[in-house]
């Protein structure tokens, strides 16, 4: 029945526009399968508008690290391991402590607690620049060839 398009020769207009309003429900416009649409229709009629919002709303989410285990990596890299970067840090915690965290959950999470990289970055070096000629249009004129005196 997916993407079922009725003959619209004998129907009044009335049926005409409930037939669109049907073809763009069954699945058109929402972008969901008949079984989906009937599924939350059978919600909607016993819950009401609140079936429509997603289930898993209000519930905090499965992957989520626990505030514990937070609380222990922003210890140890305050205390312990101070001065390690945010790879080290996470290669000796796995090691040491048996915390298995990626290099970029730990540095989430030291960013979130106001920890930052220990390593201070400097700005780059400005190019240096050539010593000037006296006068406009004094340069050094080089030739690249091998010169007639070798070969």
């Amino acid at each position: 029945m997916k993407g079922a398009v009725l003959p619209l020769e004998g129907l009044n207009a009335k049926e005409q526009k409930r037939l669109m309003v049907f073809n763009r429900m069954m699945g058109g416009v929402l972008g969901l399968s008949v079984r989906q649409v009937r599924r939350l229709l059978a919600r909607y009629r016993k819950e009401g508008a609140a079936a429509l919002a997603h289930g898993n709303r209000g519930r905090s989410p499965y992957n989520k690290l626990d505030d514990g285990v937070r609380a222990r990596v922003a210890d140890l890299a305050g205390s312990k391991y101070s001065g390690f970067n945010t790879q080290h840090l996470s290669e000796i915690m796995a090691e040491r402590e048996g915390v298995r965290l990626s290099r970029s959950t730990v540095r989430r999470i030291l960013l979130q607690s106001g920890m930052s990289s220990p390593r201070k970055r400097r700005a780059p070096r400005h190019r240096s620049r050539r010593e000037r000629y006296p006068q406009q249009g004094m340069l050094l004129q080089m030739d690249g060839s091998p010169s007639q005196g070798e070969g």
